[in-house]
């Protein structure tokens, strides 16, 4: 195919394998497969079933990707992969189905942070993002408040970040508390809808006049909430109201929060992305406060809000046309990277011959005349 290239992004950071395929800016074809089900006995993500689910579901959803794009992998012109943060095992298995694609198609390959990838996942509904816009993430391990300019080329400012539980694990907790199923978010959010919010008088972590206006602190919510649960043993928990207090806590801090920052910092675009903007009051409350304040709110379709191989696929085209270097082979994993930059290129032990492993090449050398096959 000729002009930019097709990226093929994966994504394996946690129990969702995903692989996606994006050129120029549109979304051609993407796959999910989730090992949930297999983690929701234990109450939350097990790290090793996580990983050998990847490597179950790998093969197939690259497939069905390729597939609903009406693509082959010689159609292939670049490899983006999740390189962190993440589980360790998990990011492992993605890394190496990556290096291998692009090793067999002579294509280049570029490790991508995770959190990026979500911040890109709303330019494939949305176009290119404002320059600056705040962006809000807010994920099962994440709460960050950004400052983004140029996605692929600038650093990116923090603004704020969460000091101990983010807001998705105050859902997965709390709905633990609650009785509720795994995962927990869109358990509150199902169970809120018959419940008041003002039953609760739950508190606003870190929304005072001496607290740091962009810090995030869910761990103290955490705690009330379960110190609510725990005064009505022995009779019936009105949960719906609990979790309709608790998610408009949360609702409340995030969105206040948001557009503080907005105003501050002369913008007027917010982002709010990750798994946890797919909560209705979240969004709903967004909406609102943006209007409010002649904000202008972009939030990806639910579909692109949970981890997926469609954002990491953003990024790797944003970084293409950018005109930004590959990855060398020996790039690895980063479980705790911090996110800097969208492209995320840490480098492990040095591959050599003599270990067994595959000889380094460069990952600008031409492309391969023979064929890849995924199987």
């Amino acid at each position: 195919m000729q002009g930019t290239p097709v990226v093929l992004g994966i994504e394996s950071s946690c129990d969702e394998t995903g692989v996606g395929l994006v050129r120029d800016g549109r979304l051609l074809g993407h796959a999910v497969a989730s090992s949930m089900e297999e983690h929701a006995r234990f109450g939350g993500v097990v790290p090793e079933i996580a990983a050998r689910a990847h490597v179950h579901a790998f093969t197939p959803v690259a497939h069905r990707a390729l597939a609903e794009a009406g693509l082959r992998t010689s159609d292939i012109g670049a490899v983006a992969v999740t390189t962190g943060p993440g589980l360790s095992g998990a990011l492992q298995v993605g890394l190496a189905g990556a290096k291998g694609l692009a090793y067999a198609l002579g294509v280049p390959l570029y490790g991508v942070h995770h959190l990026a990838g979500h911040v890109a996942a709303d330019t494939l509904a949305h176009g290119p993002l404002p320059d600056p816009c705040v962006v809000l993430i807010v994920s099962g391990g994440h709460t960050s408040l950004l400052l983004v300019r140029d996605l692929a080329r600038d650093p990116i400012v923090h603004l704020g970040d969460t000091l101990d539980d983010a807001a998705g694990e105050c859902f997965d907790k709390v709905a633990r508390v609650f009785g509720l199923p795994y995962p927990g978010g869109p358990a509150i959010d199902r169970a809120a809808r018959g419940g008041d919010c003002r039953a609760v008088a739950f508190p606003r972590p870190l929304t005072g006049p001496r607290d740091d206006p962009y810090a995030f602190s869910f761990s103290g919510l955490k705690a009330a909430a379960a110190r609510w649960a725990e005064r009505h043993r022995g009779q019936a928990l009105p949960v719906a109201d609990g979790a309709a207090a608790l998610q408009e806590a949360i609702a409340d801090v995030l969105t206040r929060k948001a557009v503080a920052a907005c105003t501050a910092h002369g913008v007027d675009t917010l982002v709010v992305c990750g798994g946890v903007a797919a909560n209705s009051r979240v969004r709903a409350l967004a909406e609102e406060r943006c209007a409010a304040a002649r904000l202008a709110l972009r939030v990806p379709p639910l579909k692109l809000c949970t981890d997926n191989g469609a954002m990491i696929a953003a990024i790797g085209d944003l970084l293409v046309r950018a005109g930004a270097a590959p990855a060398p082979l020996d790039v690895s994993v980063d479980p705790s990277a911090p996110l800097e930059y969208a492209a995320l290129h840490p480098v492990g032990r040095p591959l050599t011959e003599k270990a067994g492993t595959m000889p380094a090449r460069s990952p600008t050398r031409p492309r391969r005349t023979g064929k890849a096959s995924l199987t």
